[in-house]
């Protein structure tokens, strides 16, 4: 019995040693939390497995769709992720409160590394242009504090055979779009339909420029005084509102995060002309149901004048580290492994696309339509607000985006929403790092 109990005695102070031992070695791992979004977390799993098997660092990853629910507990008591892949314009808007409040970490010196496995840099292998907004350098002081992974054009999106059955041209500017509309109309087809307010950002930053020009977008990303009272920003907001006369009337009752998959399979089912949207959305609703003989077609937003500018938003998710991560060393490393040649082919086998050099040479059907737009006479523009002091119960995104639906409505009139948002730029404004 004596044994017996000895035995016992020493089992139990072993088991919690390696216990210990177990906790001690899994804080030496890596974790790399991201958002799993349509193109799925296969590619992320896959692409931690190349990093470890090229630097020998192991990875821990955390992949969710509601990843902002499940990291942000863990951050205000102190327990960060090494990596976050979580791009700004969300809803829950975690990247912003990370910015706002000084909790990245610069990532200036990672376009300068060699990228693991490989001979070249960082900024080598990035096409112009991508770490230079504010989109990437949210202070505008020169410094990169998020990297800028996949890229998709945002326009929109619509059945290209639908407009050749009734010899409908794209329109090119905001009249051929009402005349379409009317058109439409007589057919009982609605011109327009949006999945939720929050995928008029990359509308509205379209719009912005077609309307003003890249500096007047600048400007009012950056609050200037008196900029969304300027004829310029009221040419932008009286386009929205008119879309009105022409929107789908079930679409701001399913402009959410459960129905708005039914928004969206409007223009499959060709009841709806126009939806604006990301590259991610063929393969959203590749199983949906649609039309005889459908086929996408991607266009620009219209001009805002006759013959003037054509704009596609590049929208950019965006890769960064937290001020507080525990393994600097190996997420430099990470972020930078994710721009070799071995990832990119990872990442474009299941249709994310980076802003790599070369990365569209060879790609065909749908991809070829969409990163071929800028090819077509469309501009680019890129980069959204900066970033501010935290200003409470203010909120850019809210006034701009989220009052959409209330403008839809009707619940909210134009003046209104203009006066709104000129208020939030005012109280930003003076928060302006």
């Amino acid at each position: 019995m004596k044994k017996l109990l000895s035995f016992i005695l020493a089992l139990a102070l072993i088991i919690p040693l390696s216990a210990c031992s177990k906790k001690q070695d899994e804080k030496d791992v890596l974790e790399v939390a991201v958002l799993e979004s349509a193109y799925g977390s296969e590619m992320w799993r896959e692409v931690c497995k190349a990093f470890t098997d090229a630097t020998g660092i192991e990875v821990s990853l955390t992949a969710e769709k509601n990843l902002e629910d499940v990291i942000s507990p863990r951050m205000k008591g102190g327990d960060y992720p090494d990596v976050v892949h979580l791009a700004t314009g969300r809803e829950a808007g975690l990247t912003e409160t990370m910015i706002r409040e000084n909790l990245l970490s610069d990532l200036s010196g990672v376009l300068e590394m060699r990228i693991p496995g490989e001979d070249g840099t960082v900024k080598e292998k990035l096409s112009d242009g991508f770490v230079s907004t504010l989109a990437t350098n949210p202070y505008a002081d020169g410094k990169t504090y998020l990297a800028p992974m996949f890229y998709s054009p945002c326009g929109l999106f619509y059945n290209e055979n639908l407009l050749k059955e009734n010899n409908w041209e794209v329109p090119e500017s905001w009249d051929e779009m009402w005349s379409l509309g009317e058109a439409a109309k007589a057919k009982g087809i609605y011109l327009f339909t949006y999945p939720t307010a929050g995928y008029f950002d990359a509308f509205i930053y379209a719009l912005l420029a077609s309307s003003g020009g890249v500096d007047f977008y600048n400007n009012a990303m950056r609050y200037k005084d008196g900029i969304w009272e300027s004829e310029s920003a009221r040419d932008v907001f009286n386009i929205i509102a008119k879309l009105k006369e022409y929107t789908e009337p079930t679409t701001v009752a399913n402009a959410n995060s459960e129905n708005f998959l039914k928004n969206q399979q409007l223009v499959l089912s060709g009841k709806v002309l126009f939806m604006p949207n990301g590259t991610w959305v063929t393969d959203e609703m590749k199983d949906a149901p649609r039309t005889e003989n459908f086929k996408w077609g991607f266009t620009e937003i219209p001009a805002v004048s006759e013959g003037g500018d054509r704009y596609a938003f590049t929208f950019i998710e965006q890769c960064w580290i937290p001020k507080e991560a525990p393994h600097k060393d190996d997420a430099e490393k990470f972020v930078a492994f994710l721009y070799s040649d071995k990832a990119a082919g990872i990442f474009r086998r299941h249709g994310a696309v980076q802003p790599i050099d070369d990365i569209d040479e060879g790609m065909t059907g749908d991809m070829q339509l969409f990163y071929s737009i800028y090819d077509e006479g469309a501009k680019a523009v890129m980069g959204g607000f900066a970033a501010t002091e935290p200003v409470e119960g203010v909120s850019i995104y809210s006034s701009l985006f989220d009052a959409i639906n209330s403008v839809m409505s009707g619940d909210k009139s134009l003046d209104e929403w203009i006066s709104d948002v000129e208020k939030t730029s005012d109280a930003l404004r003076e928060k302006l790092k």
